[in-house]
């Protein structure tokens, strides 16, 4: 078969990783190495890339999904522990997933070291594909995912997985990086992403790269419009969108019935 017989289907499937088109399987391995990469870094890169404003949306981000003592939560892409332990301070059973063994890691040690504080509820790490997870349907009360789902490789399959696995009742939160909208604010954003950022994950991180695509990826990922319609085709409803700083970060919210 010559090239212009191929049809579409012939094709390999290709997403995006950054502003580059690679297959499935090599963003998943890309994004991996990106997370291992950074891992032992990553809450300092938060704080310097934020000015410690990414403590301030998760609080808030918390506060939207109303934790409840004695609920389960799967807090999906959770590695470091930062929601979990906002979750568990306030009496859920919170089971962290990550795709990435080292974050987990770093979300481990980080419990050790807060010792026996959060008694309150429970805490427990486990290395998970968001795209499959290994959770019985209808298993649990909330479903969080924080700066986590633009780095799934197929993020309907997320969707799809957060809504079986959520009991009827059930409540998905997603805090996720967006499109600034507010003007003025959009044009000095891109300059810092463009400029510093890299720079920033250069000198504290020791990586370059890793930070550059995590501005790409923050551009590739659905506005927060689509993001909701996705949220809603996986099946949710009582979708809802909550921009902070014009979009800069958004909460998006649905209901499984």
């Amino acid at each position: 078969m010559n090239d212009t017989a191929r049809t579409a289907t012939d094709s390999p499937e290709t997403v995006s990783f950054g502003y580059e088109d690679v297959t499935p399987e090599e963003k998943t391995r890309r994004v991996g190495a990106v997370f291992t990469s950074v891992a032992q870094k990553y809450d300092i890169m938060n704080d310097a890339m934020s000015a410690g404003m990414h403590r301030l949306w998760k609080d808030r981000f918390v506060k939207r999904v109303k934790p409840q003592p004695g609920e389960q939560v799967l807090d999906m892409a959770g590695g470091t522990g930062d929601i979990a332990f906002r979750m568990v301070a306030k009496g859920a059973h919170v089971t962290v997933a990550d795709i990435n063994q080292e974050m987990l890691d770093v979300g481990a040690e980080r419990a050790v070291e807060r010792g026996s504080s959060e008694d309150e509820g429970s805490l427990v790490f486990t290395c998970q594909n968001a795209e499959q997870v290994e959770f019985a349907s209808n298993t649990f009360d909330a479903y969080t995912i924080a700066f986590g789902i633009r780095n799934v490789t197929h993020i309907d399959r997320a969707l799809a997985e957060a809504h079986r696995v959520l009991r009827p009742g059930g409540r998905f939160f997603c805090l996720e990086f967006s499109t600034v909208e507010w003007s003025g604010l959009k044009e000095a954003y891109d300059l810092y992403s463009d400029r510093l950022l890299p720079r920033m994950g250069q000198v504290i991180a020791g990586d370059a790269d890793s930070y550059r695509y995590l501005v790409e990826s923050i551009r590739k990922f659905p506005r927060m419009a689509e993001f909701e319609r996705m949220i809603a085709r996986a099946g949710f409803v009582n979708t809802k969108v909550e921009p902070i700083m014009g979009g800069l970060v958004a909460i998006h919210s649905g209901w499984k019935v």
